[in-house]
Formats: C-alpha cells, sequence, structure tokens
C-alpha cells in the first residue's frame, strides 16, 4: 500500500510529470538525431533497435537522471553495460508473463523444474547490481550536501530520498528504493517497443494509413516545430492507429493472474473463490462478438467521438489495464508512445527495404512480439535546421 501510493501520489503525479517533461523532451530530440545519424550511415534502420534505445534512454532518465550508467557512447546507442540491464529487463518480463507449474503447485517452488527460477533471479539481480551502483552514489551525494534548498529533485530517484513520513525520517530505506526501481524499469517498456514496431509494420504494409498519420501531423503541428506532448490529445488518428495495434498485437497473451477472492459469476459462468483467472489480450482484442472484422487492422473503427484515449474502461482491448489493479503510469505511458510515434513519421519517410514485397507479421513463440525485428530505410523529410544535435544533458 506504501509503495502504491508513492507511486501514484508522487512518481506518477502531474507535478512530477511536468518537472520531468524537459527531460522526456531531451531523449525525444536524441531519437530523432540517433535515427538521422543511421540515415546518414545507409538509411536502414532496425526499428525494434531504436525504440529499445530510446525507451531505455527515457526510462533511465527518469529514474536516475542520466542516460549511462558509466561511460557514453558517441553515437548516442546503449552502451555495454545498458545492453546487459535492458536484456535482463526483458528476461525478467519473460518469466513473469510465461506458464510456470509452481504458480498453481507451491510444492513445486524452489525446486526449478522449468529453469524459469534461476533466469528470473539471475536477471533481477543484474537490474538491481545496476540500480543500486547509481543508488549508493546518490545516497552518497546527498548526504553531502545535506541543504534542502541546494536538492531540488531532478529525477525519481531524487523524489523517493525526499520523501519523509508523520516524524519527519526518511520514509523509505535504500532496500525499498532499490526494489522499487526494479519495478520502475520492468513496467511499460515492453508494451512501447512492441506497439512502435507492430504499428509501423502495419502502415508500412498498408500505405495509405501510413500516408493519413504524417497528414494529420503536418496539419496539427507543421513542419516548422517537432511534435510535442501538448500535440497528444490533438492527434487523434496517431493514438487510432497505437489502439489498433494494442487491439491486434498485444505484447503478451496473458495479463498478469488474478484470483477470485470470492464465488462469483462472471458471463453466465460460474467462479469459485481461490479460482485463478487469466485475462487473454487477444482474445479480448480479437474477438469476433466485440469486433467486425477482428483480424483486419483498421484503426478507423477507433473514431467515434471527440477525443481518441489509449485507456479502455469496457475493456475491448487491454492498454494500460483497468479498475483498481489498472495501470498508475497511463498518462506518462501515453505521452511517451504518442510522441515517439508522432516524431518517427514527422521526421522521415518511412519505405520497406529494396526486394522486400512486405512485410512478414508473424508473431514470436516466446511472447507476441514480431518474430524478427522491423528493418525499414527512412529519408529526412523535413528542413535540416528541424534535426537536433544529440545532447547528453539539458542546457
Amino acid at each position: 500500500m506504501k509503495m502504491k501510493k508513492v507511486m501514484t501520489s508522487e512518481l506518477m503525479s502531474t507535478k512530477a510529470l511536468d518537472l520531468l517533461r524537459d527531460v522526456r523532451n531531451l531523449e525525444s530530440d536524441n531519437l530523432l538525431a540517433y535515427v538521422l545519424n543511421l540515415y546518414e550511415k545507409g538509411g536502414l534502420v532496425n526499428v525494434r533497435d531504436i525504440v529499445c534505445t530510446h525507451t531505455h534512454s527515457v526510462k533511465m532518465r527518469l529514474l536516475f537522471g542520466r542516460k549511462h550508467f558509466k561511460e557514453t557512447t558517441k553515437d548516442g546507442s546503449l552502451g555495454p553495460m545498458e545492453k546487459e540491464h535492458f536484456d535482463a529487463i526483458f528476461k525478467a518480463l519473460d518469466c513473469f508473463f510465461s506458464f510456470y507449474i509452481a504458480d498453481y503447485y507451491s510444492l513445486f517452488r524452489g525446486w526449478n523444474l522449468q529453469g524459469e527460477e534461476v533466469v528470473l533471479r539471475e536477471a533481477v539481480d543484474i537490474i538491481a547490481k545496476y540500480n543500486k551502483m547509481i543508488i549508493d552514489e546518490k545516497i552518497g551525494l546527498w548526504r553531502k550536501n545535506c541543504d534542502a534548498n541546494k536538492n531540488v529533485p531532478k529525477d525519481w530517484l531524487d523524489i523517493l530520498f525526499t520523501l519523509k513520513d508523520d516524524k519527519g525520517k526518511p520514509l523509505l530505506t535504500p532496500e525499498e528504493i532499490t526494489h522499487l526501481s526494479i519495478d520502475l524499469d520492468v513496467v511499460g517498456i515492453d508494451n512501447a517497443v512492441n506497439v512502435i514496431e507492430w504499428t509501423l509494420a502495419e502502415m508500412l504494409n498498408q500505405r495509405e494509413i501510413l500516408e493519413q498519420a504524417v497528414e494529420e501531423i503536418d496539419r496539427v503541428v507543421g513542419k516548422d516545430r517537432l511534435v510535442q506532448e501538448s500535440d497528444v490529445p490533438k492527434l487523434n488518428y496517431v493514438k487510432a492507429c497505437i489502439r489498433e495495434t494494442l487491439r491486434l498485437h498485444p505484447t503478451n497473451p496473458f495479463l498478469v493472474p488474478h484470483m477470485a477472492r470470492q464465488d462469483t459469476t462472471l458471463a453466465g459462468y460460474f467462479v469459485p473463490k481461490g479460482s485463478h483467472i487469466l485475462v487473454s489480450r487477444p482474445g479480448i482484442g480479437r474477438n469476433p462478438k466485440t469486433w467486425e472484422e477482428p483480424l483486419i487492422y483498421k484503426p478507423e473503427r477507433h473514431l467515434t467521438g471527440d477525443e481518441v484515449i489509449l485507456t479502455e474502461p469496457d475493456m475491448r482491448l487491454v492498454s494500460f489495464g483497468t479498475g483498481r489493479r489498472g495501470c498508475v503510469g497511463t498518462k506518462l505511458g501515453t505521452y511517451m508512445i504518442v510522441t515517439l510515434l508522432g516524431r518517427l513519421l514527422q521526421g522521415f519517410d518511412w519505405t520497406l527495404p529494396p526486394k522486400t514485397g512486405k512485410v512478414e507479421l508473424v508473431e514470436s513463440k516466446e511472447n507476441l512480439f514480431m518474430a524478427k525485428p522491423l528493418l525499414a530505410c527512412v529519408e529526412p523529410r523535413l528542413d535540416p535546421n528541424m534535426y537536433p544535435k544529440r545532447r547528453a544533458r539539458l542546457a
């Protein structure tokens, strides 16, 4: 309960999101500089790689106030430490969402029957090792500079350090901050990577969808400034494309398991107390009783009101969840995904590599990501002066 309150009232509050807006803008600028550098080297872009780089960089900035653990890279890509950290996050996520028999028969816990207990522990230890390295460093800096007027929070870690209980003592211990930092690392990062890659893949197979999204960006934003988070409410077609991707191409087959607290009846089925409930993401999003032509990618189906939102209270698709167990980072996730896709579409023309007919829309066997990373060619579509230079820190 304490951690949930910290997340909702401190880290994901409007005040905190506004405080860190410049940090997110910095990495949005760096994304364009990174892709432009790839264009100058040949024009072929690994979409999954650039989105992984961007999302990891944003999370690092938000959480720790920096992009790299130690040494920076010249081109803005992830360094060896960042790659190990990022790979560990995805290993942990694959374990979280996989079927594990010990979840249903507790007597098997600790036996490592499927090998996942060891894999998960190793992945979490790697994440914790790198996070603790920065946390310990920051604790030392805060202890040296105890003047509250000088210790202005610049990232989530700073905010966590400043929290006090009703007796004026630190609300969180260093161990609690480390564990919370691991949770913050793994939440949402897979969603952004999956959504952007599948959306661009569908757009490349249906050029009219890509062109309509670009036309909306040019109309709402123009070409004399870059897409900002403040543009998100007006980019309805872009958000409709993202909603359609969330519906048709969810990140994982199921939500995290839930348990029935009491006997209940759901859709005419009796569910006994203690039953494990697995919510099928594809089962909901591709349900022919809910959606016409459920296997066809049609963003227009979501243009039904004044403003398109990514949340779905009626559970016709799974985006950020809903109800008491819904994602507390819905607003941040919306900003990140829409701004990221908007910048990529605004800044570059996207085409398939030569001799490539269509993108193969095949799902991975491990999760619902694309089986092969999406490769595409890019070409700048804005005035050269519009592309930011890569920056290591805020001015």
